[in-house]
């Protein structure tokens, strides 16, 4: 295949400038004049991901020693513009709308009110919420938590809260009495916790910054670096730039590695000359990564370029998996991966030339059925030439909110065996709860069959994030409680019944004053590294608390006095409850407060990238998948595997405006992205509209009305919409196997025109 033919199509709507550049700077500017900014939040952004400043809610990419003039991106300064919103949602706006009425609203409307101001409560006769206290609010909910069996509740976290805020929820969800911790990287990168850990023996990556200085090749699956964490794009730059070569596999060309212009650059502004990115960019079958890996592996053996050495001391069941491959056939790998021989031979061929290789990925690898076992093959790919554990090597998934991964780093688990029970057990007197709690998946199913009574959501907007939501919508509704602890009004708010509270909360570029004084607070962020956080804008409302103090009011209410639980303590000097993390994580939090603000943050170890494989055999295990496919099950005729994609005014569910801009894609959200050739076969109009139908046969009818047609450069097979309008195609079954994170990449459904 020529370079040409590997380009775009130009028949198809695309962004025809690199990336960042005029068009980032024009996008943040259109969005500070219409939330009409204060000076404040230009301050705020000056501080932005720098030490002693205020860490971005936004992505959870790493924040550098010496930073930027300006350490923030396109998207950071949008979730920071939305947080800072001179609008409001209050008392009067509530007594103006039913949530019937508001049910009727579309996601971006619901949030674009503004700022939640006062605690609220529904009332069912009226279908309204209305005003109410805090200490009314905490009375009723401690006492409504008392009356329900606690295995019955969930403890949800969004990965924005703070790592204080989220070791205070996770005690609280355990002296409770359960373990039903799910939070935001369910959805998303549980499937790394779970094959990191499995073949690493780590659940999370194991690069640091300084590791891109160094390496010479990066190879890249399914992360879309443009528009989910486009700070990364600096030192891909500069790595391009020094000699490093870049691959990227993904169905979908996303304008972020393909070229980059540097805003921070008055050379690149003015010459309006943007950095090319990727030496190769591999348009594959959504879910052929695991048999492009195969293939690439496969060439690999036949040229002998693999560490034999390094796979004799550090490497199990190395064996089995090259038998796997060498019987895999060329013919088969071509078929699932979409991709020719001839373009596998030739990335194989980089890898071998190459001495420090960085595997990088995101959710195009997590959410597919056998989405770990794509992992794993990325892994093997790594393992063969010893490129873990090296400088300027190791395998990087790039994560999503801005805490997801400390999250899980502090205790919110539903997995009893990740958290040291022990030492909580020995801080608090009492004793943990040692049953399975329940993940994401596991938690729609218990609201859908009403085993679930109670929910607490810590952020987010759960009931819009998971899939087969309208199986599950009017479910929500019967549950006995349903608190919600939020910054704006969003979907999982107005789908609710009686039992249910709506508490506004902090954003975390406000300032969090206690009884010791202004607090500080800290997250994680991809590399692992440990960052403090420090607020400053006045809060939107005096009426507001802060996340900790919340959670400290529920648990006061419903648990009994203990004298080794001092909610009070803790709320009054964030510093107290990083004493307790440091207590409880000794070796990865040492003298934590001490290293609140150091600069670039402070790193938390991790063993595999000492070489020290935490496995059950000790070693860095070699893994076969099950097939060369990510996919549930091979498409069959008249069916498409729908990719969910996330647009480029957007984070999570969160939706800042109708653009898309790195797309070349611009107003309804309500599309259907498919190539021309199969428009063309199916006989499909551009701008037609057509109604997408899960292919699943499982008894139960999900269908999607009324996306209109667009022709996009699209793989054959396959067709893209956003999320989370098309999450109800996405059965709760079809999730990985092994961490049941949902397939939103690779959910099989049929066109109905």
């Amino acid at each position: 295949m020529s370079r040409e033919e590997r380009g775009q199509d130009p028949t198809t709507p695309f962004y025809d400038r690199p990336t960042g550049g005029w068009g980032s700077l024009k996008s943040v500017l259109k969005h500070a004049a219409k939330d009409r900014i204060r000076l404040g939040v230009v301050e705020t952004l000056r501080r932005q991901n720098k030490p002693g400043g205020h860490m971005c809610t936004s992505c959870a990419w790493a924040k550098p020693p010496s930073p930027h003039l300006a350490e923030f991106c396109e998207n950071g300064a949008k979730a920071t513009i939305w947080d800072l919103t001179r609008d409001r949602c209050g008392p009067d706006f509530f007594a103006r709308h039913t949530l019937a009425e508001l049910r009727t609203w579309c996601d971006h409307d619901l949030e674009a009110v503004g700022r939640l101001t006062h605690p609220m409560r529904y009332d069912p006769s009226s279908d309204r919420y209305v005003e109410t206290t805090w200490p009314e609010a905490f009375k009723a909910i401690g006492a409504k938590l008392r009356g329900l069996d606690p295995k019955s509740t969930v403890f949800y976290a969004s990965g924005r809260a703070s790592l204080e805020t989220s070791y205070l929820y996770q005690l609280f969800a355990r002296l409770y009495g359960h373990n039903n911790l799910p939070d935001s990287s369910n959805m998303c990168h549980e499937t790394t916790s779970v094959a990191l850990k499995s073949t690493i023996g780590e659940a999370v990556g194991t690069c640091v910054l300084d590791d891109f200085d160094h390496c010479d090749l990066m190879l890249f699956f399914g992360q879309n670096t443009g528009t989910n964490s486009p700070r990364f794009l600096h030192p891909i730059q500069q790595a391009v730039k020094r000699g490093c070569k870049i691959v990227t596999f993904n169905p979908i060309r996303e304008r972020g590695l393909v070229e980059f212009t540097n805003p921070q650059s008055p050379t690149e502004m003015l010459s309006r000359r943007g950095t090319p990115i990727s030496d190769l960019y591999l348009q594959l079958r959504p879910g052929g990564d695991i048999a492009a890996i195969a293939g690439i592996c496969k060439h690999l053996l036949k040229i002998g370029a693999v560490d034999r050495d390094f796979i004799a001391e550090h490497g199990h069941d190395f064996d089995a998996f090259e038998a796997w491959i060498r019987a895999s056939s060329w013919d088969d790998i071509e078929a699932a991966s979409g991709l020719p021989r001839t373009d596998l031979v030739e990335v194989a061929e980089i890898v071998a030339a190459s001495q420090r290789v960085i595997g990088i990925y995101g959710m195009g690898l997590t959410q597919h059925v056998h989405g770990s076992d794509s992992i794993g093959m990325l892994v093997n790919l790594l393992l063969m030439g010893g490129h873990i554990g090296r400088p300027g090597t190791g395998i990087c998934p790039v994560r999503g909110h801005s805490n997801v991964q400390g999250q899980r780093t502090v205790g919110i688990s539903e997995k009893p065996e990740l958290v040291p029970l022990d030492r909580l057990s020995e801080l608090f007197a009492f004793d943990p709860p040692e049953d399975t709690g329940m993940t994401t998946v596991d938690v729609v199913q218990g609201v859908i069959d009403g085993t679930v009574r109670g929910f607490i959501g810590l952020g987010g907007n759960f009931a819009r994030a998971i899939p087969d939501q309208h199986q599950a919508d009017p479910a929500w509704a019967r549950l006995d409680l349903n608190v919600q602890i939020a910054t704006k009004l969003n979907r999982s708010h107005v789908l609710v019944g009686d039992g249910a509270w709506l508490l506004p909360c902090l954003v975390r570029a406000e300032r969090d004053r206690q009884r010791t004084g202004p607090q500080a607070v800290s997250m994680e962020d991809s590399l692992s590294h440990i960052h403090g956080s420090m607020g400053r804008r006045p809060p939107a409302s005096r009426h507001l608390l802060s996340e900790p103090a919340i959670i400290a009011g529920i648990a006061k209410a419903t648990l009994p006095p203990k004298p080794q639980v001092k909610w009070d303590d803790w709320v009054g000097d964030y510093a107290r409850i990083r004493d307790l993390i440091e207590a409880t994580y000794p070796d990865q939090f040492r003298d934590f407060n001490d290293r609140l603000f150091q600069a670039g943050g402070f790193y938390r170890g991790n063993s595999a990238r000492r070489r020290d494989w935490q496995t059950d055999s000790g070693k860095a295990q070699f893994t076969k998948p099950q097939g060369l496919s990510a996919l549930g099950e091979e498409p069959g005729q008249g069916v498409f595997t729908l990719i969910t994609l996330r647009s480029n005014d957007q984070f999570n569910t969160t939706i800042y405006d109708f653009h898309d801009r790195l797309r070349g894609l611009e107003g309804d959200r309500m599309i259907v992205l498919i190539s021309r050739p199969e428009m063309e076969r199916t006989g499909l109009a551009e701008g037609q509209r057509v109604t997408l139908v899960s292919a699943v046969e499982d008894g139960v009818t999900r269908r999607i009305e009324g996306l209109s047609v667009v022709p996009y450069d699209l793989p054959p097979g396959c067709v893209a919409a956003y999320y989370p309008e098309t999450n109800p195609l996405v059965p709760l079954a079809w999730h990985d196997r092994a961490s049941k994170t949902p397939a939103y990449k690779g959910a099989p459904v049929r066109i109905e025109a």
